[in-house]
């Protein structure tokens, strides 16, 4: 059996709503021990219904599994004590408050340096620790605005419009385990923590790549183009008859293929549509002429011969049908976790596939301070010494709940660190 390639880590999980949830998760997908840390009455996003599994809600079954949790109220002088005890024997804290939060409660970086001096702080923000905005709030919806992204989504002419799902919370959430794994193999060769500084604003800019070239390249700003791609053409949605399909002509060797399978040879050499230069040039009249034949076809009809002759095409799906797709089933980015009230629930598994060290979704997300008493017995909560180094804890103590994927039940993980 392999160790998970984090199972010697503990994360303390500060973090709430969705940014940093979705990081400690992705680090407990492989192995990591995440402790969340939740303030009385529970972290928020338990009570974003409905809809609602058990007595919390489907948002937070979304990005909290593989997790402990306990409450702790931070302004509390004895909570505080277990908070600190926690910090020593972590390896990682994630917190996405405002800016200066956590100084405020008395755990600045040096302080938390100096209880830990391995400990890798990272902090996940809107705007980042520094800077005339820092401690403005900042949000998903602020930072898709300020990014430019919703300068560049929609329709031509249209009002502005966002993602339709929080791209700039979770764009932080993957910088952060970038962060967080970067700082551990510099800790790995210096035995020292450091701070790993995240935002929402930053994470959103580094991915506009393509569209921040063409600006630096033209000075013009990038508009939207609904579903199309400002230097490819044709690579976009087109209107069948019952429906979407999206085509992506990356070159012009698919651009010949496209054609000929659309009994649209005649536009292959065409002088004006040659090459993809010359497609972007023409785009408006070769679009409709290429809408016009898709329209007299369905969309199995239409991706049937593209597939066939291996043009990348693929149609527009609902939620319900993407979950039904035979490569997604193939791939098993569905699977359930029993949930001691809600029963069996549906998770989406992690997208990163690694050939020795697989992810192992082993708990379901879990019930309000369901695991409080065991770590304050672990940390010593009684106020005496912090105890010694134990052994590895059994399976009966750290990992609580069944895990199956299409089914089956999946192979166990060797026990968690123990704190």
């Amino acid at each position: 059996m392999s160790t998970s390639p984090l199972s010697d880590l503990v994360v303390l999980d500060l973090s709430h709503i969705l940014s940093g949830p979705f990081a400690t998760m992705t680090l407990g997908d492989f192995g990591a021990r995440v402790i969340k840390v939740e303030p009385p009455g529970g972290e928020a996003t338990r009570r974003w219904g409905p809809p609602f599994r058990g007595r919390d809600a489907a948002y937070f079954f979304a990005i909290n599994r593989n997790k402990e949790s306990i409450v702790l109220d931070l302004k509390a002088p004895a909570d505080r004590a277990v908070f600190e005890r926690l910090v020593a024997r972590a390896d990682v804290l994630v917190e996405n408050f405002r800016p200066g939060t956590l100084a405020r409660l008395g755990w600045p970086f040096s302080r938390l340096h100096a209880i830990n001096p391995r400990l890798i702080l990272c902090s996940i923000s809107g705007f980042g620790q520094t800077g005339p905005r820092h401690l403005e709030p900042g949000f998903d919806q602020i930072a898709q605005g300020m990014s430019g992204l919703m300068a560049v989504t929609g329709t031509a002419g249209g009002e502005p419009v966002r993602a339709g799902f929080s791209i700039g919370d979770l764009a932080a959430a993957m910088w952060a385990v970038v962060g967080i794994l970067l700082a551990l193999r510099h800790r790995d060769r210096t035995g020292q923590g450091q701070w790993v500084d995240v935002s929402l604003l930053d994470s959103l800019i580094a991915f506009q790549t393509f569209q921040a070239q063409n600006f630096f390249a033209t000075g013009e700003d990038p508009q939207p183009n609904g579903s199309a791609h400002p230097n490819l053409v044709p690579y976009q949605a087109f209107r069948c008859a019952d429906g979407y399909l999206n085509v992506a002509v990356g070159n012009d060797a698919l651009w010949a293929a496209f054609c000929h399978a659309l009994d649209l040879s005649e536009l292959a050499d065409h002088p004006h549509y040659r090459t993809n230069a010359d497609r972007v040039a023409h785009k408006r009249e070769l679009v409709a002429r290429i809408g016009e034949r898709l329209g007299r076809e369905t969309v199995e009809q239409a991706w049937d011969r593209l597939r066939a002759a291996g043009v990348p095409a693929g149609p527009i799906y609902s939620i319900s049908q993407v979950f039904r797709d035979p490569q997604v089933q193939a791939r098993a980015l569905l699977f359930t976790l029993d949930h001691p009230e809600a029963g069996p629930v549906e998770q989406i598994a992690s997208p990163v596939r690694l050939s020795a060290t697989p992810a192992h979704p082993r708990t379901p997300p879990p019930l309000l301070d369901a695991d409080g008493p065991r770590i304050r017995s672990e940390v010593g909560a009684d106020g005496g010494a912090l105890p010694p180094d134990r052994p590895p804890a059994g399976p009966g103590d750290l990992n609580h709940g069944v895990a199956a994927v299409n089914g089956e039940d999946l192979p166990g993980d060797p026990p968690r660190r123990a704190l």
